[in-house]
């Protein structure tokens, strides 16, 4: 039997001969990819102080050359092992609580948005469905607020 399935990665409208219990290991992938926030909902939660979580996801050299206020740096490769941590280890690296997994206050953010999606993509794998990517990252968070 011929099934519409909406392209993950493209996001067309694919025909192809899909078997029914192929269709929920889809939808689980389909709801992997990583939600996207904006600049104006990420300041919001920052300005309303929020109990945000807000991981730097690029590289050392990169947050050297500066960073949003109030992020914590984990790089990308080390993403799925810190999130994998017991919670008492986590505050003991990094200083702060490890959100529940279903918290939706877990951003993740790069320079430009794709490191970002990977280490979203990562957690959502752990358990953490609702964790969000901020898409325009640092250089548009820099160019927006002078940083």
């Amino acid at each position: 039997m011929a099934r519409l399935c909406k392209s993950v990665v493209y996001g067309h409208y694919l025909k192809s001969k899909v078997p029914a219990y192929s269709l929920t290991l889809f939808t689980r992938m389909a709801n992997s990819a990583a939600i996207d926030i904006s600049y104006d909902d990420l300041k919001a939660l920052l300005d309303k102080g929020q109990n945000v979580l807000l991981v730097d996801v690029r590289t050392q050299q990169e947050v050297e050359k500066g960073r949003i206020p109030g992020s914590i740096h984990i790089p990308v490769d080390a993403v799925e092992d810190a999130f994998g941590l017991e919670p008492e280890a986590f505050k003991a690296k990094y200083g702060v609580t490890k959100p529940p997994l279903g918290s939706s206050e877990l951003v993740f953010h790069c320079q430009l948005g794709k490191r970002g999606a990977m280490a979203t993509s990562k957690v959502n794998q752990l358990g953490y469905l609702n964790a969000r990517n901020y898409a325009g990252g640092y250089k548009e968070w820099s160019e927006k607020t002078g940083q």
